[in-house]
């Protein structure tokens, strides 16, 4: 992937908030954007602008700028040997940026993440008063939190507040594999007050360069909840078939594995066998137990039946000495 600014980052001062750069066939805005193409909407149209000698690179396909109070987010959908991914960019006031990068389908998930986001936000009640937030600006507890898992990259989703109101934070981190550990993560924050405008131009360019693909039809997700953690069961699928992701939530800790298709089976038979051992293993301690008590209750009687033995016996010895 290429690493340079996105057209629309180097280019985009002139547009209002929620334009579109680039792309003339898509019907979402002129090509007089050209500052991020090379000139004449070079940027659009598939990025046609590159020369012949360089198609392998990242080809920029649209973009969309969304200006929410002091920031501006650019919506970039790019596309390399590898396929269409989405790049989401924050520049603050001060010039300083932040990216995400999101494959298509899961730009789709996000989406619907950030309908749920929206619909929350709204039932919230007024912000709590500046005079009573926490010190020194910091974020309070969240107010939502969501987050998902799709192979080397994961994104958390936080609705939080903080003296100057209430914000989606998301954080995106890569895996880069066996011992290498996580790069460092990604974040942007989006004020609330931006999100449907913000969801608006992602499910734009969704919609315009998608991948069109059969939805598969998958099992709904369920979870359940023991003592103070959360186990979640999603089925999703991907280029390399279905799988599910087990999810452990608790509320400092969350993490997931993710299991394929192919292998429930051995996992449903694995814990069942577990469960079954375990189920033995508790009938025996209670059996212990039981035995125990029963001896124990035994012994007491014992020494109950010598004491009055006892007794008996020293009354028949005292009325002989009378």
């Amino acid at each position: 992937m290429a690493d340079r600014d996105s057209g629309s980052e180097q280019g985009g001062a002139a547009l209002g908030s929620g334009g579109s750069l680039g792309h003339p066939g898509s019907g979402s805005g002129s090509g007089g954007g050209g500052g991020g193409g090379g000139g004449g909407g070079g940027s659009g149209g598939g990025g046609g602008g590159a020369p012949g000698g360089l198609q392998h690179e990242t080809q920029e396909l649209a973009s969309k700028r969304v200006d929410i109070r002091n920031k501006r987010f650019y919506l970039d959908v790019k596309q390399n040997a590898k396929g269409r991914f989405l790049k989401i960019a924050e520049v603050g006031a001060g010039g300083n940026k932040s990216r995400l990068t999101l494959s298509m389908s899961v730009a789709v998930e996000f989406r619907d993440y950030l309908g749920d986001f929206i619909e929350h936000y709204a039932q919230l009640g007024p912000s709590q008063p500046p005079d009573l937030a926490q010190a020194q600006d910091e974020p309070r507890r969240a107010l939502k939190s969501e987050f998902l898992v799709r192979e080397n990259r994961k994104y958390y989703m936080d609705l939080k507040e903080n003296q100057r109101g209430r914000f989606l934070r998301i954080r995106q981190t890569v895996n880069r594999g066996p011992g290498l550990g996580s790069t460092q993560g990604q974040t942007i924050a989006l004020p609330a007050q931006g999100l449907i405008e913000f969801r608006d131009a992602l499910a734009k360019l969704i919609d315009d360069y998608g991948v069109e693909e059969e939805p598969a039809e998958l099992p709904e997700g369920t979870s359940l909840t023991v003592d103070n953690k959360r186990f979640f069961f999603d089925v999703g699928s991907n280029k390399y078939g279905v799988f599910m992701r087990v999810s452990e939530v608790k509320p400092t800790y969350r993490n997931s594995i993710t299991v394929p298709y192919k292998v429930w089976a051995k996992f449903g038979h694995t814990f069942c066998k577990y469960s079954e051992e375990m189920k033995k293993i508790q009938e025996k301690q209670r059996e212990k137990r039981a035995a125990c008590e029963q001896l124990h209750q035994q012994q007491q009687q014992q020494q109950e039946e010598t004491a009055a033995a006892t007794l008996l016996l020293q009354g028949e010895e005292e009325g002989e000495e009378d």
